[in-house]
């Protein structure tokens, strides 16, 4: 290897004063920019004044993109990794290309910043010595509820994300599998509309 590597770079979930100096030095070095939206991340950039060329990496095109960008590395080249918010690969695209790098020896440097399970996590009021991330339950009722069962006896704070449409749904799924348990939803985490209800 040429010496190619792959930044997983998080950026901001609403603020774009949470960016990091790190991430900003490392999206300045590097060569290329994955992003999950070029436009996305094109105003997080010229926030910062930072002109680089960008790609996009996104879940419906991932798995060829990684091989292109995986080319780019094996050439010497620098790439970081973006996602719309937060890490990229927790729940958003970023495992395939990491997994691909991995297997090809390319080294992988996480460069760490805002994340909205752990920001809510924080401020929830809940317990916060073990807890379980689930990402997005799936979509579909069924399996949705089979998975709540699954988590049933787990002592831990949970932690789910849900899109908007089917949140009542899914608290709905929740109290009937679960029972009556303490929960915190979080909305809008850092930007001027944030809210946190507690119930």
């Amino acid at each position: 290897m040429n010496g190619g590597k792959l930044y997983v770079v998080a950026t901001p979930i609403g603020n774009l004063e949470d960016i990091t100096l790190r991430a900003l030095k490392v999206l300045r070095e590097v060569d290329l920019i994955a992003a999950e939206d070029t436009r996305h991340t094109r105003k997080l950039l010229d926030r910062y004044g930072i002109r680089k060329r960008l790609i996009s990496y996104h879940e419906y095109n991932e798995r060829e993109k990684a091989e292109r960008i995986i080319e780019e590395l094996k050439s010497g080249r620098k790439v970081a990794l973006v996602s719309d918010s937060g890490t990229p690969a927790i729940s958003d695209p970023g495992y395939v290309l990491i997994r691909r790098c991995v297997e090809e020896g390319i080294e992988v440097i996480p460069i760490p910043g805002p994340s909205a399970f752990l920001a809510a996590l924080c401020v929830s009021g809940l317990p916060v010595h073990r807890f379980v991330f689930e990402g997005f339950l799936p979509h579909k009722s069924g399996k949705r509820r089979n998975r709540l069962r699954q988590l049933v006896e787990e002592e831990g704070t949970i932690i789910f994300y849900e899109s908007p449409h089917r949140l009542l749904k899914t608290l709905s799924d929740m109290l009937e599998i679960m029972g009556n348990r303490r929960v915190v939803i979080a909305r809008e985490l850092t930007k001027v509309y944030e809210e946190i209800f507690r119930g």
